[in-house]
């Protein structure tokens, strides 16, 4: 664990192998994004205000679950230069970002809904 703040571990272009842990780690995150993948091309199917986070939802699951897949395949046949913990930090910055406009989309929801709202009650007047 204490390798775990050195440079060398970092940014190195030869790291080795992922633990037990760290692939299974890997691998469970993996089937989850598949999962979530799944579940969001249902929802993202049905018509309704909630229709514009699920197709981000799914993107963002979909297109992280093949970087998911090509680490764990790089992890699997050792490849020294992809298999570097750097790719990992920087896939885990992305999904950070990305998870932080998904949120920011979700919480403008009942904004718009109140809109939709209003615009149902201008038009109820409107011939």
């Amino acid at each position: 664990m204490t390798n775990l703040l050195t440079l060398n571990y970092w940014f190195s272009v030869n790291p080795g192998a992922l633990s037990n842990l760290g692939f299974n780690v890997l691998l469970s995150f993996t089937a989850i994004l598949l999962i979530i993948g799944l579940i969001s091309i249902v929802l993202k199917r049905k018509k309704g205000i909630y229709r514009g986070a699920f197709n981000s939802i799914y993107d963002f699951s979909v297109a992280n679950f093949i970087l998911g897949l090509l680490f764990l395949f790089f992890h699997y046949e050792n490849i020294p230069f992809f298999t570097a913990r750097f790719w990992l930090a920087i896939w885990l910055i992305g999904i950070i970002i990305w998870v932080y406009f998904i949120v920011k989309k979700i919480k403008k929801i009942p904004e718009r809904k109140k809109e939709l709202e209003m615009e149902r009650e201008k038009k109820k007047y409107l011939p």
